[in-house]
């Protein structure tokens, strides 16, 4: 599980969980398939319903991030060929997805807090 300490390294800030916290495709995509399984394609269009940074998000790295999620057991998945057309890959969050989201939340809600603390400071002048 997440211990939520924030490393530097280089360029990108990262939380122990593994996660780049500059783009958030991790939590984003725990905090979906929590809710329910879904497939790739799916999941890109819902991604993108809150984009942090209103720019749509990269298909591949959604992919990639899938990958990389199902090697660490954060995610499973399964053929479906009942669908007409071709097989879909549907992904369903694992225990260890649910702790890596919650490592997640833990770690949103203290940047949370410092954010609004550096607000609260620039607003007294």
């Amino acid at each position: 599980m997440c211990d939520n300490n924030i490393k530097n390294r280089g360029k990108e800030e990262h939380c122990e969980c593994g996660g780049h916290l500059s783009r958030f495709i991790e939590p984003r995509l725990l905090l979906l398939l929590r809710e329910k399984e879904s497939y790739g394609y799916e999941l890109i269009d819902r991604i993108n319903e809150f984009s942090f940074f209103g720019t749509p998000i990269d298909p591949g790295a959604v992919y990639r991030t899938l990958r990389r999620m199902e090697c660490e057991n954060l995610v499973i998945s399964r053929w479906d060929t009942k669908e007409s057309g071709p097989a879909r890959r549907i992904y369903c969050i694992t225990k260890d997805g649910e702790d890596r989201l919650y490592g997640w939340v833990v770690n949103l809600k203290k940047r949370k807090e410092a954010l609004e603390k550096f607000l609260k400071i620039y607003r007294r002048r």
